[in-house]
């Protein structure tokens, strides 16, 4: 009996040993495990393990989600390492407003540099790659170009200016996307973009991408206008519905000039 009423009264002890023992010692840290409890444990889990809500209740919403319950899949964040907290958090596209819908760049984030920091502090205790620190400086425009045509393009365009696929957006990366972002979203492959290691594109053609990139933000139109960059479709319109008919006119008032 007497093991009995000590096991009851150990497990009480033992079970705020190892709620004490989540919180981190660093004080960053710490406010991230915080607020990882108010806006991401109800869809992410405890030690942000992921969770499969398959129960009629589903999942209770939260701060920045529709007011409703839902029910659905939030991966596990523990190996996501800081990299993939910082783009996600800092882009805008978590939390989401509802489970299951494609991450959207907001155009002002939910948290603050100093909440954003804490959250990806906390993340981050669970292992995983850290932020990268691209230097497009050291890149080249030229290899950018070809880089992105061989393995961005055919989603959002060679001039970056998003597209279409099937079952997602592929966003516009000429939308105050910073070159960070550009750098962490090809080491995540975020939603159905592909993953790219080190292997497939080392950290020197990153760089040379992240510059291709910010040139699209601000491309060079020597020519005069741009037609906003959309290709040989919107060249071809002009000519038709412009270039044309102005040369039609222009025939027009030079025959009657010279009519007998």
């Amino acid at each position: 009996m007497r093991r009995v009423v000590a096991l009851a009264l150990a497990v009480p002890l033992l079970a705020a040993g190892s709620a004490a023992a989540a919180t981190p010692k660093s004080p960053l840290a710490a406010y991230g495990y915080h607020l990882y409890g108010e806006y991401c444990l109800s869809c992410h889990g405890a030690n942000a393990g992921g969770r499969l809500d398959t129960s009629p209740n589903g999942t209770g919403a939260g701060p920045g989600r529709a007011q409703q319950r839902q029910q659905g899949l939030a991966p596990s964040l523990q190996g996501v390492g800081a990299l993939a907290a910082d783009f996600y958090l800092r882009a805008g596209l978590m939390p989401l407003r509802q489970i299951g819908l494609q991450p959207q760049r907001r155009a002002h984030a939910l948290f603050g540099n100093h909440q954003i920091r804490a959250l990806v502090a906390y993340i981050a205790t669970f292992g995983g790659p850290p932020i990268p620190k691209p230097k497009p400086s050291l890149g080249s425009v030229s290899q950018g170009l070809h880089l992105f045509t061989e393995d961005c393009a055919g989603c959002h365009q060679v001039v970056a200016q998003g597209g279409y696929v099937t079952g997602a957006l592929p966003p516009p990366l000429t939308q105050g996307t910073t070159p960070l972002e550009v750098a962490e979203a090809v080491r995540i492959g975020p939603y159905v973009m592909p993953t790219f290691t080190k292997k497939a594109i080392s950290d020197r053609e990153l760089d040379s991408i992240v510059r291709y990139v910010e040139y699209a933000n601000r491309p060079e139109h020597p020519g005069g206008w741009s037609l906003d960059y959309l290709g040989p479709i919107t060249e071809g319109l002009v000519t038709w519905f412009i270039a044309i008919p102005a040369l039609l006119a222009l025939c027009l008032v030079i025959g009657r000039r010279f009519q007998p």
